[in-house]
């Protein structure tokens, strides 16, 4: 499994679809503060619209902008034609999901509203080092013609109520997440993150190391061997480009793959301890409580 499907299967992100919305002419639908562990997103199938965010923000949303609020922030959905007549809201239902419309004629945006629900004690390392709004453009990252074909395949399964739809819809929400995380690891980055990490191929094929063999006693020397850098290089430009040190890094990876396995299966503390680089039981109990506030066992029977 390559590391950005490794991450992403770490985080359990569970994709829900909320309502469509076709909008024309003077509009704002205000979305408050998503509860913790819910990450609304937005994806644009047609024209266009702005998000404001409540620290004022604006984002031009275009046919095929995915925008994804990985903290969950209170923002709004706001019509470009300010000066237009603002017509009263509607909701209808139209197969698998709530339309909500405003007027009769050709809208001015007609986007897909729905959140991911991040389940309890998954991996947050690769959500935490999102900023506060995701955005980014699908077309760049597929064709044209290949984007209108999966986004009219998602209009086409939302609208019907054909057996499978909503495992359909659900998974195509994540692919096109997926895709929004690689369009935007393949462009030039400003904030320090993991995406920019995977983005940089120096680095990166250390941390394919890593996630192949989490066990293995990994050493700064040994990493930035990989790299073929310094050690102080190495270390230095790990940090600027992740936002944290290589050892914040070890841990933080080690104990996600540790939650999971907790999680998902009925391995022994031991066993899991060893499986991801830990000598002893105790040693991995107390870098695992230091970084979930928790005992593995504690944790493991909040899940239950």
């Amino acid at each position: 499994m390559d590391i950005l499907s490794r991450l992403i299967d770490l985080s359990r992100l569970q994709p829900a679809l909320d309502i469509r919305c076709q909008l024309q002419g003077a509009f704002v639908i205000g979305h408050e503060q998503a509860e913790k562990g819910t990450l609304p997103f937005h994806l644009v199938l047609g024209g266009d619209c702005l998000i404001r965010t409540g620290k004022g923000l604006e984002v031009r949303m275009r046919s095929g902008d995915f925008l994804l609020f990985p903290r969950g922030e209170a923002h709004a959905i706001v019509g470009t034609h300010p000066k237009a007549q603002t017509l009263p809201l509607k909701v209808t239902q139209e197969g698998m999901l709530p339309l909500r419309t405003n007027g009769e004629g050709e809208p001015d945006v007609d986007l897909i509203c729905g959140h991911f629900n991040h389940a309890w004690g998954s991996s947050t390392l690769l959500l935490d080092t999102l900023p506060d709004v995701f955005h980014v453009s699908l077309i760049e990252e597929q064709s044209e013609e290949t984007l209108r074909t999966l986004v009219g395949l998602l209009r086409q399964e939302a609208m019907v109520e054909q057996p499978g739809a909503l495992a359909i819809v659900t998974a195509m929400c994540l692919a096109l997440f997926t895709m929004a995380l690689r369009a935007s690891g393949a462009s030039p980055l400003e904030a320090p993150g993991l995406l920019a990490l995977l983005a940089n191929q120096r680095l990166v094929r250390s941390i394919k190391s890593v996630i192949a063999s989490p066990a293995h006693p990994w050493t700064l020397s040994e990493l930035a061997g990989i790299a073929a850098m310094s050690r102080a290089t190495y270390a230095r430009q790990f940090q600027e480009c992740a936002g944290m040190t290589v050892g914040a890094f070890l841990t933080d990876l080690r104990m996600s793959l540790a939650s999971s396995l907790l999680l998902q299966s009925q391995r022994t503390t031991a066993d899991i301890a060893a499986e991801v680089g830990y000598q002893s039981e105790a040693a991995f109990g107390k870098a695992f409580k230091a970084s979930k506030g928790v005992t593995p066992g504690r944790f493991r029977q909040q899940a239950q």
